[in-house]
């Protein structure tokens, strides 16, 4: 899996930072955004965050490219509804190689391993004698969910808090979280007030799952390795 930020609103902390001041003065954004120093920001965006006002944060976009995942991970991913999705197409692009995702648990049972291992070369064996009877866009009905594919993400801040707050949680399947963790990675770097609380609900309080927790919440603002998030994925949601 490759996750990277490919372009994001400029000084994203400080645009939502004077767009939030701009609704309590008389100066217009232009003039704030000038005056809005990284402390100023900061205190700011955590004051409206804190009342809900989080429609200013909408005005901050983010644009990643996620490579090398599965169909099954797309497929949830696009019920973030408030977002723009442009997904490698399986109708123009050939998939004669076979290129798909081995989830750990599979990895770690070597007859688990066999199985899925021959269902994915059967998949592409069947998938290669239809590609060279008919269209693409019909052979590929044969892939799996496993199969890999390449999708752009583009979300404004807000939609990422939401996002954040289901996907990195221990609940959300475990190749979406890990995608999910990821991302967040890469927004902090360059919107870190933006940011700073952003993740499972576990950060912020109570576990919002009630009944259905884990009971393993995340240390506050704790960013898990790719090594702690591949043990995750090894143990029972």
């Amino acid at each position: 899996m490759k996750v990277v930020l490919l372009n994001y609103t400029k000084n994203p902390d400080q645009i939502c930072a004077a767009a939030a001041q701009s609704c309590y003065s008389e100066k217009g954004a232009s003039e704030l955004f000038e005056r809005t120093t990284a402390v100023k920001a900061e205190k700011m965006i955590k004051k409206v965050v804190e009342m809900g006002h989080l429609s200013v944060v909408e005005h901050a976009h983010f644009t990643f490219s996620v490579e090398g995942v599965s169909r099954a991970l797309t497929h949830q991913l696009v019920r973030h509804r408030i977002a723009s999705y442009s997904q490698q197409s399986q109708r123009y692009v050939g998939m004669d190689e076979a290129e798909y995702v081995l989830p750990p648990s599979v990895q770690a049972d070597h007859e688990a391993k066999k199985l899925y291992k021959k269902a994915m070369d059967d998949a592409w064996k069947t998938y290669r004698a239809l590609a060279a009877k008919v269209d693409k866009e019909d052979a590929r009905y044969v892939l799996p969910n496993a199969c890999h594919t390449n999708i752009t993400i583009t979300m404004n801040a807000r939609e990422l808090w939401h996002f954040f707050s289901l996907r990195c949680c221990r609940r959300a399947q475990w190749e979406i979280r890990m995608m999910a963790w990821k991302m967040l990675a890469e927004a902090k770097k360059v919107a870190p007030i933006l940011f700073e609380n952003a993740g499972p609900g576990c950060f912020r309080g109570p576990c919002p799952e009630g009944e259905y927790t884990c009971g393993k919440p995340y240390e506050k603002g704790h960013m898990p390795t790719d090594k702690e998030l591949m043990v995750e994925s090894m143990r029972p949601e």
